[in-house]
């Protein structure tokens, strides 16, 4: 979609460090970690935002590749949190829905 830089990563257009994939979903290291592990998961559609989403179907997709990568990661028993920003005022600085699965640190709250 355009200049979506996930799209892109998603079509192999730009490289990424990717940990898992199939044909709905893509998983990928950050680049900018903030935990030990710090992995980017998206859907392939491009979807700007939680409030675009028309099938919620890819929600639950989504979730169960992260609690498998959780898994994966050895980071399922200790805990692991899952963000996920809707707009500007959120965080979202990329608009193509994505969630950040964090873990390998103990985690703060409020988280910011």
């Amino acid at each position: 979609m355009g200049d979506c830089i996930f799209c892109k990563i998603a079509e192999k257009q730009i490289k990424a460090d990717i940990v898992y994939e199939d044909e709905q979903v893509l998983a990928f290291k950050d680049i900018n970690a903030q935990a030990p592990v710090h992995v980017l998961v998206i859907p392939k559609e491009h979807i700007p935002t939680l409030n675009d989403i028309k099938d919620f179907s890819i929600t639950s997709r989504l979730m169960a590749v992260i609690t498998k990568l959780a898994k994966e990661y050895k980071i399922a028993q200790e805990g692991y949190r899952v963000v996920a920003n809707c707009n500007a005022a959120a965080g979202q600085a990329v608009f193509h829905i994505h969630f950040h699965l964090l873990g390998g640190r103990n985690m703060q709250w409020p988280p910011g």
